[in-house]
């Protein structure tokens, strides 16, 4: 659909997404295997937010932060994956421009939040296995409270410097996305103007939100790993190390794929395999985080079994 504001100009007044298969074969599968990942996500999730709220022995700063992750991964794909499945329907691939605006803003600034959020995460490991008996006394509430809501603050700032920018742009034609959601790259490749400004405006909030933070948590990491190298306990040694590479392994399938898509210019687009990388940080780092973080977690465990009346025994 187009609007005509003057003779000789045309703006286009919603876009068309065509997600991933033109095939209606394809797109029930793929329907099904994504309301699958969908609803993984949400209830696992869910879970862990629900367990931590209820069990007192939870209300750690430790469990705390993971509630808030959980929080994060599910406001995100909830503000991606309804649209998704909608529009994998037969002639339900039109969004208007408001609604394109508001996924932009709302999914970026989930993802710059998180970006910053795995910092602090790193850091609440940092101080549990290098200063494990001044732990409360570091991360005290009022500290955990002002670093959570710090975090988010920053993600919805930046969020915002780069939704107006994407806004901005004059956007004459053509109006179909090769996308299953609005992104800001594939978004602000339809523009028809010039954009390397606004590229080095994203690249340098990139930077900011992206590399900072993960050469923070690699240095935590770096720090941590000297740590467990001096514990004499064999079994305390290895069960460090793995939490810390579960930790690792989600950080690189949430940072790796987002660095790609965007800190490298838009004339590096490729529609097809955005959309493929674009859903690790998307979907699969939120259907992952709770079995990597929490349900392999003995508290975790414990906590449900007592939740659902089977109590300590019975693990």
């Amino acid at each position: 659909m187009w609007m005509a504001p003057g003779q000789n100009q045309s703006w286009v007044s919603e876009l068309i997404l065509l997600g991933f298969s033109s095939d209606p074969t394809s797109n029930r599968v793929l329907s099904i295997a994504f309301l699958l990942l969908y609803l993984g996500s949400v209830l696992g999730n869910a879970l862990i937010i629900t367990l931590i709220c209820l069990d007192m022995q939870l209300l750690t700063p430790m469990y705390f932060f993971l509630c808030i992750l959980s929080l994060l991964d599910m406001s995100c794909v909830t503000t991606t994956m309804p649209q998704m499945l909608v529009h994998l329907l037969p002639h339900s691939q039109t969004i208007s421009l408001t609604g394109c605006w508001l996924q932009i803003y709302v999914f970026g600034a989930l993802g710059l939040t998180e970006c910053i959020f795995f910092v602090v995460m790193a850091y609440d490991q940092y101080v549990a296995i290098c200063h494990p008996l001044r732990y409360t006394v570091i991360l005290s509430w009022d500290l955990c409270t002002q670093l959570t809501a710090g975090t988010w603050a920053c993600g919805f700032f930046f969020s915002l410097i780069h939704t107006f920018l994407t806004i901005r742009l004059p956007y004459c034609g053509p109006n179909v996305v090769n996308h299953y959601l609005c992104e800001g790259p594939s978004v602000q490749s339809l523009a028809c103007m010039d954009i390397n400004l606004i590229e080095m405006v994203d690249l340098v909030i990139s930077v900011f939100m992206v590399v900072v933070p993960l050469s923070l948590i690699l240095a935590s990491y770096i720090r941590t790993g000297q740590i467990i190298l001096k514990i004499k306990s064999t079994q305390g040694c290895c069960k460090a190390f793995s939490t810390g590479a579960s930790h690792l392994t989600v950080v690189t399938l949430f940072y790796a794929p987002a660095m790609y898509i965007y800190m490298r210019p838009n004339s590096s687009y490729s529609p097809e395999r955005d959309k493929q990388i674009s859903l690790f940080y998307n979907v699969f780092t939120a259907f992952f985080n709770p079995v990597v973080y929490s349900l392999r977690n003995k508290d975790i465990k414990e906590a449900f079994l007592k939740v659902m009346g089977w109590g300590r025994a019975a693990w």
